[in-house]
């Protein structure tokens, strides 16, 4: 049996797949605040309760967190030192020297996680060739070790000028560090981000120490609570690029985790379009918190090195700090079960982007929340079903999510509560509808040409809605959608990602200095692999190079040729790049000479296989048809919907909307003019007749 745990702002969702009877088992607790390995627990419980699996039994875990994200936005890390180069000391305030927005004549610029006192430089200096100009001042450390430790630092990080070339200086500030402060934890740039870009290299580094302290902790106290219960199998954690590490590798380099739990539900796109011979499709994630969109194409998720967390801005682009990872590209959009509706000082309805969370949650859930949030306007709606939210565990409240939209949105705009719940409703569907044809189109691509998977707790509560805006002509509920990342977690490989920058002209490159590098990036990998008991001739290996033409400032991604590289590989390479520039800017430039700038390595392990026989272990009974309610939709006003009991469709079943199907984890909503069909898999299948 293999758990996958993922932590949501509002929810923790749990997936457990039994190898034995090839079957998925749910569950899913509100998220506890401030230690969230109590809810945690919680659902491992209500696991060995429900379906009798105990901790113990299970021989793999899989876990994805909110942490790393939610203390660089909240600013709770630990105090944090910051050493580079002597002179460099303001590298992360002046950052690019760029305004996020030319016209805000208020721009706020986001604080730097280590104030100016905190940030020290050491005499020292390398070339961007690796050359050594001025060897590193051995003799100031000791003062600065002192310095250290007198200010009561928990985590450092050391970023020195072109250590991507030359790692020697780096390591031996290290080397000193744990030995003479051997408390503290530090973070070298060398080894959380190899790669040229002075300001983006820093902020990385800076950012990874100071995570470090609190998700060591969390995950050190996490494994152990494990084991105490009798837990003996593999941990392994999400990363941001829809790849697994070990929880070692995870206490190393946190920053990896910043969007792990959105990364799952990347993967399980992946999982599900594999399955239904979809290669092509428009991932939806809304959970309680935030909704999020990732495009799938030819089976695979776009992954970008350009992410930047803690925005002051949350959709500005440049109002973050940057962090140059592996991410699986994803557009975030402010609006989850729990955003919070108001009415601005123009008299005009927004949604978002703060929301109720799970603490006090929104007013439906009777835990002191008073402001109305968008499940709110969903139960008001007749969407939800107050009876049966989680399957019954958790009852809502209507006339406490009728009383805060009256008082807080319908009155103050002169409507009715209907009318002010609709108008929640379309709000949140076209923000999310918006920003995901943005993100379409921003890579070339048209929305209407991808069917639409959605899924998260309120995903298909909103999916149909959102894909009516699109234009798409099929949206698919998967199995589990309620908890859909969490079994991203099960279906993604262990795997290890190594940088390194070596920048040359194309034509012009030491092929064997090339191959020398490459190959120890490879070693590297497997080594990590064999730590999670996978062998060499399980592994697979990416090798990939970012390139621009000579003069350009930033690169686009090519696949290498395999085995030895020489000059004979140099007329694919260029082919290579022109076809993936032109797909991309529908041009090249004729005759433009070619630079090579980052090399990466990616080894990984085999692919989870899960031969599921039956999704689902369903409650409710055998009939599907549950009876109808009164649900508003906007064609229509309040009308008597038919809704279904998901675990009891069967397959191939078909029938038109409108309809409601409920299931444990989530609800599915599904408006007029379309066919619902139940495939084998008992995923359902939604054609709208637009």
């Amino acid at each position: 049996m293999k758990l996958g745990i993922d932590i949501g702002g509002t929810f923790t969702d749990f997936v457990l797949f039994d190898n034995n009877s090839n079957q998925l088992y749910f569950a899913k607790t509100l998220t506890t605040y401030p230690d969230p390995t109590v809810g945690i627990f919680n659902g491992v419980k209500e696991l060995e309760d429900k379906f009798g699996f105990p901790v113990k039994d299970m021989e793999g875990i899989v876990h994805g967190t909110t942490l790393v994200t939610n203390a660089v936005i909240e600013r709770k890390g630990a105090k944090t030192a910051f050493i580079t180069t002597k002179g460099f000391e303001d590298v992360l305030e002046i950052g690019r020297e760029m305004r996020y927005d030319i016209y805000d004549i208020f721009l706020t610029m986001p604080k730097p996680l280590v104030p100016r006192n905190l940030r020290m430089g050491v005499s020292e200096r390398v070339d961007i060739e690796g050359n050594v100009i001025t060897p590193l001042d051995e003799g100031t450390l000791e003062s600065l070790a002192t310095t250290l430790k007198n200010s009561g630092i928990e985590a450092v990080g050391v970023c020195l000028l072109n250590s991507f070339a030359n790692t020697s200086h780096e390591k031996a500030l290290g080397e000193y560090l744990s030995e003479n402060v051997p408390d503290m934890y530090y973070s070298l740039s060398s080894e959380i981000m190899p790669e040229i870009r002075e300001y983006e290299r820093s902020s990385a580094t800076a950012m990874n120490a100071y995570v470090q302290p609190i998700t060591d902790k969390y995950l050190k106290d996490f494994e152990t609570q494990l084991r105490k219960q009798g837990f003996e199998g593999n941990i392994n954690i999400m990363i941001s690029s829809g790849k697994l590490t070990t929880i070692d590798g995870a206490r190393k380099s946190p920053i990896h985790l910043l969007e792990s739990g959105p990364a799952g539900g990347a993967m399980a796109g992946v999982f599900f379009g594999k399955h239904l011979q979809e290669e092509n499709l428009l991932c939806f994630d809304m959970g309680g918190t935030t909704a999020k969109a990732c495009v799938i194409y030819e089976g695979k998720p776009e992954i970008t090195n350009h992410f930047e967390a803690g925005r002051v801005k949350r959709f500005k682009k440049g109002s973050g700090l940057p962090v140059r990872i592996p991410v699986i590209d994803l557009i975030e959009i402010g609006a989850g079960g729990g955003s919070i509706a108001r009415v601005n000082n123009i008299g005009l309805l927004t949604v978002g982007p703060d929301s109720a969370s799970s603490t006090p949650g929104p007013a439906c859930y009777n835990l002191g929340g008073e402001d109305p949030t968008v499940t709110d306007a969903d139960l008001v709606l007749g969407y939800l079903n107050a009876d049966y939210f989680l399957g019954g565990e958790m009852k809502l409240s209507v006339q406490a999510a009728r009383k805060a939209i009256e008082t807080k949105l319908a009155k103050p705009m002169g409507i009715s509560i209907e009318e002010a719940a609709m108008g929640v409703h379309r709000i949140v569907n076209e923000n999310m509808a918006n920003a995901a044809r943005v993100h379409v189109l921003e890579k070339g691509m048209d929305p209407r040409h991808f069917n639409m998977i959605g899924f998260g707790g309120a995903g298909p509560v909103h999916s149909f809605g959102v894909a009516k805006l699109l234009n798409t002509k099929r949206l698919i509920i998967p199995v589990g959608a309620g908890v859909t990342s969490a079994i991203g977690f099960l279906v993604s490989p262990v795997a290890s990602e190594k940088i390194h920058s070596h920048i040359s002209e194309l034509e012009t490159l030491d092929w064997k200095e090339v191959n020398r590098f490459l190959s120890d990036m490879e070693d590297d990998g497997y080594e990590f692999l064999s730590q999670s008991g996978i062998a060499k001739k399980d592994a697979t290996v990416q090798r990939v190079v970012e390139m621009r033409y000579y003069g350009q400032g930033h690169e686009i991604t090519i696949d290498l040729p395999e085995g030895q590289l020489s000059e004979k590989d140099i007329t694919e390479i260029q082919e290579r790049f022109i076809k993936e520039y032109e797909f991309r800017y529908n041009r090249s430039i004729e005759g433009m000479r070619m630079e090579m700038v980052t090399w990466r390595v990616v080894v990984q392990g085999p692919i989870p296989e899960m031969n599921v026989e039956q999704f689902s272990t369903g409650v409710g009974g055998d009939e599907s048809y549950k009876g109808t309610r009164k649900v508003y939709f906007e064609e229509t006003g309040y009308i008597d919907c038919p809704v279904y009991n998901r675990y009891a469709l069967k397959p191939d079943e078909k029938f038109d909307g409108p309809a409601i199907i409920e299931e444990t984890e989530s609800t599915t909503v599904i408006g007029i003019n379309t066919t619902i069909q139940v495939d084998s898999d008992k995923n359902i299948l939604i054609d709208l007749h637009q």
